[in-house]
């Protein structure tokens, strides 16, 4: 582990006033996404949807890390450029997701476990001699009847805190992920209790196997209301909320936190970015690493048509753009 070599790749991917583009859709939820579109799922048209992204204009003005699923990683654009190499021409950090997605949890029913530490300090150092300079792992933490349990918390953060040490063993940057899943009739004060308790749990592991934090991202959802709630809380107690649980579970030294959008509508994300950052006095960078909420909406406009090209990058940067200016408090 070089922790200068961390500290650097960390202090670029929170610049202000940047976030992390999450662009690392697996293979089942890229195929929703085409699909929304009535586009056919094949290798050819997930590189056009993932070239028009990362060829939007000036988008490094806005972005300073890109996470790529494994075929993008690997995969070279319409001029034969690899993804990874081009988006370092333009300013982009390259990243990508190495976790093997979540999978049902033995014993545990209505619970998942993300799986992928097999293998993974070999593809680790593959990674990282190909142009890697960080990496990301989720868990998902369901709410619901009796749920979650203990075992699904801390099994899925020790998971999280043992890739994070293979990552950084590799001077790969860990993104790591603990999304507390929206859906559901859970207030927000459930949801903030279920946020503590995870946050705390990632925090004793990641110690626990010495993790170099100022070389690591947190990449939380926010204490929020789940979606079924009939009376969820508005903007300012989203905001206060989750600034709260952050100050009091995360420590100080940690590199940076990069939220997740996770369900919200691209209003709700970007709203609620702004309020923290307008309000607070904040410790450490609170910035974005947004997936629908920049995207969607330029691959509604995109349609699979050429023709929708340049209206589609002018959505997708004025997105970015207003994500942006939410992570400086300036929207």
């Amino acid at each position: 582990m070089d922790k200068n070599i961390l500290e650097e790749t960390a202090k670029k991917l929170m610049a202000k006033p940047k976030g992390i583009l999450a662009m690392d859709e697996s293979s089942p939820t890229i195929a929703k996404r085409l699909a929304s579109i009535d586009v056919e799922n094949n290798e050819v048209n997930r590189r056009r949807y993932r070239e028009l992204i990362v060829t939007a204009p000036k988008l490094s003005e806005y972005i300073s890390g890109a996470i790529l699923f494994e075929e993008t990683f690997d995969q070279r654009m319409q001029d034969g450029t690899l993804f990874r190499d081009y988006l370092n021409t333009v300013g982009i950090l390259p990243g990508i997701k190495v976790d093997k997605g979540a999978k049902d949890f033995a014993a545990h029913p209505n619970e998942k476990i993300t799986e992928g530490l097999d293998g993974l300090r070999d593809r680790l150092a593959d990674y990282y001699k190909n142009g890697a300079k960080f990496c990301k792992w989720r868990a998902v933490i369901t709410i619901g009847n009796n749920i979650p349990s203990d075992a699904c918390i801390d099994c899925n953060m020790n998971a999280l805190a043992r890739y994070a040490s293979l990552c950084q063993e590799n001077n790969l940057v860990p993104i790591v992920e603990p999304e507390v899943l929206i859906n559901g009739t859970h207030t927000i004060e459930e949801c903030d209790t279920v946020t503590r308790k995870s946050l705390n749990s990632l925090f004793n592991n990641l110690k626990l196997l010495n993790v170099y934090l100022p070389g690591t991202i947190l990449k939380p959802s926010m204490v929020i209301s789940g979606q079924e709630n009939s009376s969820r809380a508005g903007l300012d107690k989203v905001a206060s909320m989750t600034i709260n649980c952050l100050k009091d579970c995360v420590p100080v030294e940690t590199s940076g936190i990069a939220f997740l959008s996770g369900g919200q509508t691209d209003k709700e994300a970007e709203s609620h970015l702004n309020v923290m950052n307008k309000e607070n006095d904040l410790p450490w960078r609170v910035t974005f690493s947004y997936a629908r909420a920049i995207q969607a909406a330029a691959l509604a406009a995109w349609k699979g048509e050429d023709d929708n090209l340049d209206e589609a990058k002018d959505i997708l940067i004025d997105r970015a753009s207003r994500c942006s200016k939410a992570s400086v408090g300036s929207l």
